[in-house]
């Protein structure tokens, strides 16, 4: 019998291999990407997501509108069922709900006029950040200063109506949300 001999250790420190620390160590600064390369490429998702977020808001007023042409048309045809019938065999509810009608598809328009007007006003504003954009960019990188959104401001102010307001606030283009 071979008493000398001794049984293999696993998981033992003597018999365990640990790798070289240079060979575990993984630095980004290793890579040959430089910092304007990371910034140019930061740049560039910024861009993208802003495309993205003008394109759901257009989809969002788009939606919106549909919904209020949808029930502008669907008020205006039960009021053209009452209003084909004759005057006098109209019945007092019959008249009242006419009247009913002309002012629901009154305050519709009139959501539409503040959803259009809120469209063209984002229009100018995307434009105008277009504009300030690309003078940016046409600058040298030298003359160039970073400013904070807070810091940065365009030059046509306009107030934002009740609907705008509201839309934000109920998560239509709330960033709370």
């Amino acid at each position: 019998m071979e008493g000398t001999r001794t049984p293999p250790r696993y998981g033992s420190l003597e018999s365990t291999r640990w790798p070289e620390p240079e060979d575990e160590i993984v630095s980004m600064a290793d890579s040959t990407t430089t910092i304007d390369d990371i910034e140019g490429e930061l740049f560039k998702i910024e861009r993208i997501r802003e495309i993205l977020v003008r394109r759901e808001s257009e989809l969002r007023y788009m939606m919106d509108d549909i919904q209020l042409c949808k029930e502008i048309s669907r008020l205006k045809k039960e009021l053209q069922k009452l209003i084909a019938l004759p005057e006098t065999e109209k019945s007092n509810e019959e008249k009242q709900r006419e009247e009913e009608l002309v002012q629901q598809i009154h305050k519709l328009v009139e959501t539409r006029d503040f959803l259009v007007d809120d469209v063209e006003f984002e229009r100018l504003r995307e434009r105008e950040e277009d504009k300030e954009m690309a003078e940016f960019l046409q600058t040298p990188v030298k003359e160039k200063k970073m400013t904070s959104r807070g810091q940065q401001t365009s030059a046509p102010y306009m107030t934002k109506t009740g609907l705008t307001l509201l839309k934000e606030c109920c998560g239509f283009t709330c960033s709370i949300m």
